[in-house]
């Protein structure tokens, strides 16, 4: 969600595919005086159907905490719902997670290892006074073996470029549309999507779907800015008749369900539920970001079988959040309050899960 002074060349050995069917959706902003510029489905002003009202922090004996709601780890009791989809999911920090499909092949969603890409690194230090916690990261085997990164979006927190050296070039990378020319100059294989196309990845069909956000990564002030000029969304994973979904950075909207009228009901939900908290600018930041209620209500409207929250945590960046895991303590109040029929699958960051 940061967007910096950069500069970036153009690619040319690298292999760009543009993957858009006849009723994949693509929506511009309508100022025919400026580039196309990529808009959400449905902007405007938001309502919210449920909002937390009061005590929304309250401490849980489910948390462990260095300080409070600061520095903790998930200690409480769950169980695994019955379903069956054959995939290990690990949350590796913030939004990254590594899956592994039951035919084995493995994914990336929004990897970033370690802090932003330079300079911009250094500026979030300056201004916010820290660099975060580093996950623990995939073993140099398992980098090797990824078949696919697939990104969300194009911010610095979901998208980093010394991981696209690690990774390397063996690797299919599955982008929104926009994305490629942000590739180091290298050899790799880049798909480039619009809003609900799809494409095969051996046994897996891959769908790009919508998200309610926007992008930004490059500002020469005067001269430069690319604010909206990549497109943003989630991802539906299937295989075998079961429903992966990853939302990326998104507010509330009518998108989610239209994702289930499209594809039918989520088997795992990836649903952020951070970044949602500004003193001055609250309701902007809600407007991109889903608070823990609204990811309760978008999980029911997907009618996700269950819920894995991401975005906060000791590996989190803290931006638009009171603390580490103050966005789980009002998750876990609100899950309750709302008498919610979407089991809660709780990681700490490096544990992984089957279901």
């Amino acid at each position: 969600m940061l967007s910096f002074t950069l500069f970036v060349g153009c690619t040319s050995t690298n292999q760009v595919t543009h993957i858009e069917q006849a009723d994949s959706i693509i929506k511009y902003k309508e100022n025919p005086d400026k580039p196309k510029r990529f808009s959400n489905l449905y902007a405007g002003k938001k309502t919210y159907p449920v909002t937390c009202q009061e005590n929304c922090y309250q401490p849980s004996k489910a948390l462990v905490c260095e300080s409070p709601a600061e520095n903790c780890r998930f200690v409480g009791e769950q169980s695994r719902p019955e379903i069956n989809t054959g995939f290990t999911f690990r949350w590796l920090g913030h939004a990254s997670f590594y899956l592994k499909s039951p035919e084995e092949s493995t994914l990336l969603l929004d990897p970033v290892s370690k802090q932003f890409d330079w300079p911009v690194d250094w500026a979030f230090r300056v201004a916010n006074g820290f660099f975060r916690h580093e996950p623990k990261w995939l073993t140099s085997s398992e980098l090797k073996d990824v078949d696919a990164v697939l990104y969300s979006h194009i911010h610095y927190d979901h998208f980093n470029k010394d991981d696209i050296k690690n990774i390397g070039t063996n690797a299919q990378y599955f982008v929104p549309l926009g994305f490629g020319e942000h590739f180091p100059d290298d050899g790799y294989q880049v798909n480039e999507m619009a809003w609900f196309s799809t494409t095969q990845l051996a046994e897996l069909s891959l769908n790009f779907v919508p998200a309610h956000h926007f992008s930004s990564r490059i500002l020469v002030p005067y001269v430069y800015e690319d604010n909206d000029a990549t497109l943003w969304g989630g991802w539906v994973i299937e295989q075998q008749g079961k429903r992966i979904f990853f939302a990326g950075d998104t507010g509330y909207s009518k998108h989610f369900s239209d994702i289930q009228q499209r594809y039918g009901d989520m088997d795992v939900c990836l649903i952020p539920i951070a970044s949602y908290y500004h003193k001055e600018n609250s309701s902007w930041y809600r407007y991109v970001h889903t608070t823990p209620e609204d990811a309760l209500v978008a999980a029911q409207e997907l009618n996700c079988k269950v819920m894995i929250p991401w975005g906060y945590g000791n590996s989190s960046w803290k931006m638009g959040d009171h603390s580490s895991h103050s966005a789980l303590l009002r998750l876990l109040k609100m899950h309750k309050e709302m008498n919610s029929q979407v089991p809660l699958y709780i990681l700490n960051e490096g544990e992984e899960v089957s279901f």
